[in-house]
């Protein structure tokens, strides 16, 4: 591209947008790439402040905006995305499901660091429904070098840097609530609306529900028989602290599940239990719910279960990186999943 006076631009193309922002009404193109610039167009550019502009020359060495956005489209979209036009050398991604978005941390700063090219995307494992927006990238300069553009493929690998996993159909959840106080009837089980509430945003149900005492025979049981009846997710209340008396994480590992993590890093919910029982070709996901499930609006099962539901298995490791970012501000009003809770 060349750089020539507006005042002598007619019948020259523009390799770039014009843009005019006017406060509080409008930011968008006047011009677009490739106009051919007439002497009627001289003024608007000249009122947006283009006293000079730059217009296309072919260098075979150079890479248009608009390209190297569409080779950082290419480098990011995955399955269930879809990629908006370039507009001023930037283009967007949109979730076209419901699910859990994801990136490949070392491999995305890989790219981000090298000089003139940007890449923006939501929070890690965020939540999000489909026409949210992902991501949004372009490069700095109006033209950059190729070269440069290789050593950004060469840097972002052979896969995708982002991912969406979305949220699996016909999740069969079981509950098993503990508790002698409840399995007798001596006060009302209020924790299972509360999950009933939770599964609902994500279109499940509860298809199974057992009430057991505090006998860890009978918790332990109650669980295998939920694994028996085919659930995916089993989720156990009650019985979750270090009290002598609450033995559900005992129970959980007597049914046969392979414990992942009791204990998080994050407030609320320190006492969380995950575990993974695998019965012939199934995996089946058992977590251990302590109170603060029941009367904080978000706690570690609001981080872990559309995780689970998009069919991860976290490990350990995931669980403990938690940590940053674990720590609930409680707020008045609560804006979750936009918020810092666990991002």
């Amino acid at each position: 591209m060349k750089e020539i006076r507006t005042v002598d631009a007619a019948g020259q193309i523009l390799c770039h947008d014009i843009t005019r922002i006017i406060r509080g009404v409008t930011k968008d193109a006047v011009f677009r790439k490739g106009h051919v610039i007439t002497e009627e167009d001289i003024p608007v550019l000249l009122s947006v402040g283009k006293d000079h502009i730059f217009v296309w020359e072919n260098d075979p060495s150079k890479l248009h905006e608009n390209e190297a956005a569409r080779i950082l489209q290419s480098l990011c979209q995955n399955d269930y995305m879809e990629a908006s036009e370039p507009k001023e050398g930037k283009i967007e991604l949109r979730a076209t499901v419901d699910g859990v978005f994801q990136v490949d941390e070392e491999r995305f700063d890989a790219v981000n660091g090298i000089d003139e090219v940007t890449i923006a995307t939501l929070p890690q494992n965020m939540p999000v429904r489909a026409g949210t927006k992902l991501a949004g990238m372009r490069v700095i300069p109006l033209v950059i070098d190729k070269e440069k553009m290789e050593q950004v493929r060469q840097a972002a690998g052979d896969r995708p840097l982002l991912r969406l996993r979305p949220y699996r159909k016909n999740v069969r959840v079981g509950v098993v609530t503990t508790g002698t106080e409840v399995f007798e009837g001596r006060i009302k089980d209020t924790f299972t609306p509360v999950l009933a509430d939770k599964l609902k945003a994500f279109g499940l149900s509860i298809e199974e529900h057992r009430l057991t005492d505090d006998v860890t025979e009978h918790t332990s049981g109650a669980v295998r028989e939920l694994v028996r009846l085919g659930m995916d997710v089993i989720l156990c209340t009650g019985g979750m602290s270090v009290d002598p008396d609450d033995r559900t994480p005992a129970a959980i590992r007597d049914a046969g599940a392979e414990i992942v993590t009791y204990g998080a890093p994050v407030l609320p919910g320190a006492m969380f239990l995950l575990g993974y029982i695998r019965q012939d070709d199934r995996t089946v996901a058992v977590m251990g719910l302590p109170g603060c499930v029941m009367y904080n609006d978000r706690t570690i099962f609001d981080l872990v279960l559309p995780r689970v539901i998009a069919g991860e298995m976290l490990t350990r490791r995931e669980i403990r990186r938690f940590g940053i970012g674990g720590l609930c501000m409680g707020c008045r009003v609560c804006h979750y999943p936009v918020c810092g809770f666990q991002h």
